[in-house]
């Protein structure tokens, strides 16, 4: 916004250009909400598994290491593979087999690490 009109900037756009943009964002974010809808829910929550796999190895690899973090991503890996088990269809073993090696390389870094219980 600026001083001296109550225009909305856009991405230094004013007036139609803002509202060309905006419609485009819709269009972009209605796409993308249809390819979503498009692809089963085990696959997608699959994927946000792996995603907090990684994160919790980033935590675990990091310098100085964040065994807070990591716990808190393995613990949510847990929550989300232990759940739903089976309901995450033909990844859940993969899942849990992933789970298993996040905690052992949880503990593992732990005990290098000399932190306490």
């Amino acid at each position: 916004m600026n001083d001296e009109s109550d225009e909305i900037e856009f991405d230094g756009a004013h007036g139609g250009d803002s509202d060309d943009a905006v419609r485009q964002a819709a269009e972009a974010l209605e796409e993308a909400r249809s390819r979503l809808a498009s692809v089963p829910a085990e696959v997608v929550v699959t994927n946000h598994v792996m995603g907090l796999y990684e994160l919790a190895a980033i935590h675990l690899s990091s310098d100085p290491v964040d065994l807070v973090s990591a716990a808190l991503a393995i613990d949510a890996v847990g929550c989300l593979v232990e759940g739903l088990g089976a309901r995450l269809g033909d990844e859940h073993q993969t899942m849990t087999d992933a789970l298993a090696n996040i905690r052992m390389a949880f503990v593992q870094v732990k005990a290098a690490s000399g932190a306490a219980d």
